[in-house]
């Protein structure tokens, strides 16, 4: 009876470090888990393994949005240089030593390959968020000038490995804070405008392989058994599930092995085959919740630096989301972007571990300072 006291006040103590997730949100990620293991287990079907890993996969990003539900934000604004710049270097090594593999040099070697581009994702948006933070009432157009800079660094040097992908998920990540900052209309025209005019030396200095990948997209049939294969079997795939759907590990353009990449970056189209335009309108409904609630938590956010990360983080999903469906789908280029929450993979699964745990810790802290 004497200990009781004792293993109350331990109790007490644990209790915050398990009441840290925000039951909107895990309810919304623990739908899309499930919907991305049911599809992967008929997509990869024909690889040993590959729904094993992807539960492992699972827990050690729920391992890290553990953890970063856990860290409070005012942590996260002292880590902000620290990452970003450790980020930096790492990108730097890599154009230096990298490893190339198929032609890019995107990873480092130090023991185990790693991708330092996927720590930008995280540290692009935290870095921006920190800088406008500390110039809270103080905007001028000088601001968002050094503000792009920063951005500028490593979406350069990603998009030089050459990863067009990650550069544009970077870019865009970066940009959201940017806008949400404060950034004018008029001066989102202008970048547009010249953005447009830009586009002649954009193409000039694209590698061979990103041209063939746009001409692709106009034209899938001019090589339909090459460039061309990818876009027409993922077209084929989900115009045949119709409203319904073949139905469940019935998909027959998954199971001949039509569609490439099926688990990984083209597993919207075994899903689609199989479950159709209903399906479809489930999936993305349950993708408008997740950006619906993280919109709330950013809304709601107690500071400017809270306010602009978790705006970032909600729109980095529907980024996520948006360019991996208009690939498959054959309305914008192939460029390699994984399904949130449902393509196989570890580290884009870790790093929207992460980005759903900055969230959670914002809510959490938000209704520590309100009591």
């Amino acid at each position: 009876m004497a200990h009781f006291p004792e293993r109350r006040s331990l109790s007490r103590r644990l209790k915050p470090y398990f009441t840290v997730f925000d039951p909107a949100l895990s309810l919304i990620l623990f739908l899309l888990l499930c919907v991305g293991l049911v599809t992967l287990s008929s997509a990869g079907h024909d690889f040993p393994g590959r729904l094993e890993g992807q539960m492992r996969n699972i827990l050690a990003a729920f391992v890290f949005m553990w953890v970063a539900a856990i860290v409070p934000p005012q942590t996260l604004l002292r880590l902000a240089v620290p990452v970003y710049t450790f980020g930096v270097a790492l990108l730097l090594a890599v154009a230096a030593v990298g490893t190339i593999k198929k032609g890019a040099r995107r990873w480092l070697h130090v023991g185990v390959d790693i991708q330092p581009s996927e720590i930008m994702k995280i540290a692009a948006p935290l870095m921006l968020a920190w800088y406008f933070q500390t110039r809270a009432g103080l905007l001028k157009w000088q601001s968002f000038v050094v503000a792009a800079v920063l951005l500028g660094i490593p979406f350069g040097l990603i998009a030089k490995q050459p990863d067009l992908g990650t550069a544009l998920l970077v870019g865009g990540s970066g940009f959201y804070v940017i806008f949400l900052a404060g950034l004018s209309w008029k001066a989102l025209g202008a970048l547009f405008v010249a953005g447009c005019a830009a586009l002649p030396v954009a193409w000039s200095m694209m590698h061979d392989y990103q041209r063939e990948r746009v001409m692709t997209l106009i034209d899938p049939t001019s090589d339909p058994l090459g460039k061309g294969f990818h876009i027409i079997q993922s077209t084929i795939a989900i115009g045949s599930g119709g409203v319904s759907g073949k139905g469940y590990m019935k998909g027959t353009q998954a199971y001949l092995e039509f569609i490439p990449e099926r688990t990984t970056d083209f597993i919207f189209s075994v899903y689609s085959e199989e479950f159709g335009l209903v399906g479809n309108l489930v999936l993305l409904f349950l993708y408008l919740l997740l950006i619906g609630r993280a919109m709330m938590i950013a809304a709601n956010a107690p500071n400017l630096f809270t306010r602009l990360l978790a705006g970032a983080i909600a729109m980095m999903f529907f980024t996520y989301a948006f360019i991996n469906m208009g690939m498959v789908s054959g309305i914008l280029p192939v460029v390699g972007v994984p399904l949130p929450f449902m393509s196989y993979g570890g580290t884009a699964l870790i790093t929207l571990g992460l980005c759903s745990g900055i969230l959670m810790s914002i809510q959490r802290h938000r209704k520590l300072v309100q009591t």
